[in-house]
């Protein structure tokens, strides 16, 4: 990892370091996925068969899990898994059922009335990734709250294995969500096949989920097009810890490593105020990375990750809501006395015993969250996410009689004629 002090920076150099190493080859992904969605709008199935093989290595006729395939995933998963899977379900419901949104009903003015009630959207398509790693939990992340809204059409899709299978926890945990049809598909064209529909693929409302940096781009891509909405940029994982000098420096190291090793163009930053705990974490994080299965991948997300020396903790938060981390952990003596200084945080993990992975799996939290800056803008999904909000309102004379005057004069302001008549029509009949 890089080792910087922030004081001794200019804007340029703190510019750079904060930047992610995705948006360093922006132009080339985005003209390599424009390129992929063109093929699969004009050639469909033929174009998701040939793209797979390219880049899966697998030859597939049909995309779509059998009944057989979903049975052969239940024989598969280990029961300790498939019950670890279940109480992450239970906390994820629990959490995201109490944050539910309500339609609310109020008389603006005597005689006129304002709803707004809420509605599932129609067509949802959810991407988990398994590529290097399969993420049944993200199966969880999105099915739950999908399942929550209401949505009545709901399909996922997710790369396939080397046999040509989808990964089976990812199967298993897509119907402990209600999800019943999967189709394995990744990258750039599973979202084009979703975005856009194919022969055999149904065309999505809304795309949701996390992937890399040919998923985030080609989800930008179609919503840019009006194809379907998406719901938020998010795209290789970050992770940024603010830390004091009585952390742990083992455990800010493993919090580090555990989204390093996510993929080659993850990255993880380290602000303390503390010049011996960037040493120490240093040195835990060269132990820890030299004891994981993923070790060369996360060394190479480390290449592009950041040990930063700050002059004082509210250095490290302004640094923080400037990068706007999708994942802020803050591993202080008193975190929760710091939150107020959260602007722009994806999810926020508060103290020693907090680890950013119970909220990848288990807490309850959900762990599809913007990332590359869109924190400052975005929030991470939620039932809210898998549903519109529509606006109702109602007037009788009386109430027409009563606002009516406002309207006509500020149409009249805008020079919008027939605005202001078809109020004043109104108002002359119920006179």
């Amino acid at each position: 990892m890089n080792r910087l002090i922030w004081s001794q920076l200019d804007e340029a150099a703190r510019g750079a370091a904060l930047t992610r190493p995705v948006q360093t080859v922006a132009q080339q992904t985005r003209d390599a996925v424009a390129a992929l969605i063109a093929q699969v709008r004009t050639q469909g199935d033929a174009a998701l068969r040939a793209i797979t093989a390219r880049f899966d290595g697998v030859d597939l006729q049909d995309f779509e899990v059998s009944a057989a395939e979903f049975a052969a995933a239940d024989a598969e998963v280990p029961a300790e898994l498939r019950q670890a899977m279940v109480e992450a379900a239970e906390r994820i419901t629990r959490f995201h059922a109490a944050g539910m949104g309500q339609g609310y009903t109020v008389e603006t003015a005597p005689g006129v009335v304002c709803e707004r009630m809420l509605r599932p959207i129609g067509r949802v398509g959810l991407y988990v990734p398994a590529g290097s790693a399969p993420l049944p939990s993200t199966a969880l992340m999105l099915g739950v709250p999908a399942q929550l809204a209401g949505c009545p059409q709901v399909v996922l899709c997710t790369p396939p294995r080397a046999d040509g299978t989808a990964d089976p926890a990812v199967l298993v945990a897509a119907r402990l969500t209600g999800v019943q049809r999967v189709f394995k598909l990744g990258g750039a064209q599973a979202i084009a096949a979703m975005a856009y529909g194919t022969e055999s693929i149904p065309a999505s409302d809304k795309l949701f989920g996390p992937g890399n940096s040919f998923v985030t781009e080609a989800k930008q891509q179609v919503a840019q097009d009006g194809a379907a909405a998406i719901d938020m940029p998010a795209g290789p994982s970050e992770v940024l810890v603010i830390a004091d000098a009585g952390a742990n420096p083992a455990f800010v190291a493993a919090d580090l490593l555990s989204q390093a090793e996510h993929g080659p163009d993850s990255q993880v930053l380290l602000l303390t105020d503390d010049a011996a705990m960037l040493a120490a974490v240093e040195a835990e994080v060269e132990r820890q990375v030299a004891l994981l299965p993923r070790q060369d991948i996360a060394r190479q997300a480390l290449s592009a990750s950041q040990l930063i020396q700050v002059d004082s903790l509210a250095d490290a938060f302004a640094i923080s809501n400037r990068y706007a981390p999708e994942h802020l952990i803050l591993a202080l003596r008193e975190p929760r006395a710091w939150l107020d200084q959260v602007q722009a945080a994806g999810s926020v993990f508060l103290g020693d015993y907090t680890p950013e992975a119970l909220g990848d799996y288990c807490s309850g939290t959900n762990h599809v969250l913007p990332t590359a800056g869109a924190a400052r803008a975005y929030s991470g999904v939620s039932v809210a996410s898998f549903q519109n909000l529509i606006s109702v309102q109602s007037a009788t004379a009386a109430g027409l009689a009563a606002i009516g005057g406002c309207a006509r004069i500020i149409a009249s302001a805008e020079g919008l004629d027939a605005h202001e008549r078809a109020v004043a029509l109104r108002m002359e009949v119920a006179a």
